[in-house]
C-alpha cells in the first residue's frame, strides 16, 4: 500500500511532510519520551553556530494571549559539540535531520557550514534572522542584497543542499524570496518569527532585556499563511512553510497554499504529541478525500 503522505523536497524524500521546527525541538530527545522519532517526517536541530553561546540574559519566554514571545539568543552547545555528541546519534534515524545553521559574520557563517561538509546531512537550514555585526546589527534577512550574498557564499562553501529560513520582519519578503532562489538556494522556509514587545506594567518596564522578541504560534498564522503563498507562487523551488501551526487542518492550509513541507513549532511546547496527531490527520484527510498522494492538493490555492 503506497503511503499518501511521501513528499519529496527538492529530491529529498521525506515518508511525510511533518517536521518540528528549529528552536522548539532541541536535538529530539526530550521528545522521545512521548513517541518514536522515525515517525516524523523529519526535524529541524535547534540553532547552531561555530561556537558555543549561553543565549540571552534576563526573561527568555513569555505567553501572549494567542502566542509565545522568545528571546533565547541562540544559545547552543557549538557546531563541533553537537558534530560529537548529538550527530550520532541523529545520523541512524529514518527521519531527515535537517541541521540549522546562524553565524554572527560571514566567516563565522562559512566555517559552522564546512564543519558539516565530511557529514552524511540530507538538508542545511540557513537561518538568516541573526544580526551581522559588521552591518550595525542589522539581520542579514532583512534586505535581499544581504540575503543573496550570504546565501552565494554559503551555497559556494557547502556540499549539502541550502534552504533559506526567511524573515517576515524585513523587506518584500518574496524579493528575499527571489533573490536566496537566484544566490542557489535549494529550498525555503518561512516564517521565522515576528518581532514583538511585551511590557510588565508592575515592573514598569520592557519584559525582554533586548526590549524587542519574537512573537510565534497561533497569533501569526494568518500572517504566515499569507506569506507562504506569496513566495510558493513568486519561486520555483520548494517551501517549507511553519507559524501558528497547531493541527493538521493548519497544515493541511499552509499545504494547499503551496507548502511541500511544513514545520511546527510553539505547539510542541503545550502538546508534546501534536506532530504524531497530525501526521494521522492528514493521512485520515487523504484517505477520505480518495488523495493517493498529499500532493494532489498542494497549491489549489
Amino acid at each position: 500500500m503506497s503511503n499518501p503522505l511521501m513528499t519529496k523536497f527538492n529530491g529529498i524524500e521525506f515518508k511525510n511532510p511533518v517536521i518540528p521546527a528549529s528552536g522548539t525541538f532541541g536535538f529530539g530527545r526530550e521528545y522521545e519520551a512521548f513517541y518514536d522519532l522515525n515517525s516524523l517526517g523529519g526535524l529541524c536541530t535547534k540553532g547552531l553556530t561555530l561556537e558555543a553561546r549561553p543565549g540571552n540574559n534576563g526573561m527568555r519566554l513569555w505567553e501572549t494571549p494567542a502566542g509565545l514571545m522568545n528571546s533565547i539568543g541562540l544559545e547552543n552547545p557549538g557546531m563541533d559539540a553537537f558534530i560529537k555528541n548529538e550527530w550520532p546519534h541523529l545520523k541512524n534515524l529514518e527521519a531527515v535531520t535537517i541541521i540549522n545553521v546562524g553565524g554572527k559574520d560571514e566567516s563565522s557563517y562559512l566555517e559552522a557550514i564546512e564543519k558539516l561538509n565530511d557529514l552524511d546531512v540530507q538538508l542545511i537550514e540557513l537561518n538568516i534572522s541573526c544580526p551581522n555585526v559588521k552591518a550595525g546589527g542589522m539581520a542579514y534577512g532583512i534586505k535581499a542584497s544581504m540575503a543573496e550574498d550570504i546565501t552565494k557564499k554559503v551555497v559556494a562553501v557547502s556540499k549539502h543542499p541550502i534552504m533559506v529560513k526567511l524573515s517576515p520582519n524585513g523587506e518584500s519578503i518574496t524579493d528575499i524570496a527571489k533573490a536566496c532562489e537566484s544566490a542557489g538556494a535549494t529550498g525555503l522556509s518561512l516564517i521565522n518569527t515576528v518581532q514583538g514587545m511585551a511590557i510588565d506594567y508592575k515592573k514598569k518596564k520592557a519584559v525582554f532585556d533586548n526590549l524587542y522578541a519574537g512573537l510565534s504560534g497561533p497569533a501569526v498564522k494568518p500572517i504566515a499563511l499569507r506569506m507562504a503563498h506569496q513566495v510558493c507562487r513568486a519561486v520555483n523551488i520548494p517551501v517549507m512553510a511553519m507559524g501558528g501551526i497547531s493541527d493538521w487542518q493548519d497544515a493541511l492550509e499552509f499545504i494547499m497554499v503551496g507548502a511541500t513541507c511544513i514545520q511546527i513549532g510553539t505547539v510542541n511546547f503545550n502538546h508534546p504529541k501534536a506532530a504524531i496527531e497530525m501526521i494521522a490527520g492528514l493521512e485520515k484527510y487523504c484517505h477520505d478525500e480518495g488523495l493517493k498522494n498529499i500532493s494532489e492538493v498542494r497549491g489549489i490555492i
